[in-house]
């Protein structure tokens, strides 16, 4: 094999693993015949729908993804108890709003990932990506005023901060900091 081809299956492992535990987890088996099966079927899947090639970062930061899921996961439950309340409260209806929210990075990978980090927590929903713009126009409830909405801005930019420390490469994190900077 040339060197280019085993440069791009070398990028592309990531992902081919990732399609397998995938399959073994929507299966819920954890055995042989459930990683065999795996594989072929992330064979199958990359061979007939070929994607671009993804280029990753090349690191990962792992106290920052601790970090990352420690926050995700206060969120979640904060959010779904926010939310909870906005529901059977009979004093006021919970308003709603739709947001747009500037992003730094350019990197679609990283776009990806703050989108469902967003939309997995309560109270929020990615309805729209304007890729060329880097913007994530986002579905809210819960919302009083105007400082509830930069509130939100504010929290789906700290979480392209927080996946960009995570995984994102060092130019990344720079601009990031520089944006920061510049918001400050």
């Amino acid at each position: 094999m040339s060197p280019t081809v085993l440069s791009a299956i070398w990028r592309q492992l990531p992902f081919f693993i990732w399609l397998v535990a995938l399959w073994m987890l929507l299966w819920a088996q954890f055995t042989v015949l459930s990683l065999l099966t795996g594989i072929v079927v992330a064979i199958f899947v990359t061979r007939i729908f070929r994607l671009p090639p993804v280029e990753l970062s090349g690191r990962v930061n792992l106290w920052w993804g601790f970090v990352f899921v420690s926050e995700f996961l206060l969120a979640v439950v904060r959010g779904s108890l926010l939310v909870a309340w906005q529901v059977i409260n009979p004093a006021r209806y919970p308003g709603t709003a739709i947001i747009g929210v500037p992003l730094v990075t350019d990197d679609d990978l990283i776009m990806s990932h703050v989108g469902v980090t967003a939309s997995l927590i309560p109270g929020s929903l990615i309805v729209d990506v304007d890729r060329d713009r880097r913007i994530l126009y986002l579905h809210i409830i819960g919302v009083r005023d105007a400082a509830d909405i930069e509130a939100q801005r504010r929290s789906v930019m700290h979480w392209e901060k927080r996946i960009v420390r995570v995984v994102g490469s060092r130019t990344q994190v720079e601009k990031i900091r520089a944006a920061e900077e510049g918001r400050r």
